[in-house]
């Protein structure tokens, strides 16, 4: 589960850095959504380690 939860966090950081990052440009928006997609995989990381026993 906790997994799965850091793999939705990374996509959901991935979406939204592409959506900031594409407003500017392409490339812009590819580095976005690798930055989101890290910050989103180590959060949905410690969300999992917080909430799940």
């Amino acid at each position: 589960m906790a997994r799965m939860l850091a793999l939705i966090g990374s996509g959901i950081g991935s979406m939204v850095g592409w959506w900031l990052g594409s407003r500017v440009g392409l490339m812009t928006g590819f580095f976005l959504s690798t930055v989101g997609a890290g910050v989103g995989l180590y959060y949905g990381a410690k969300f999992a380690r917080e909430m799940l026993p």
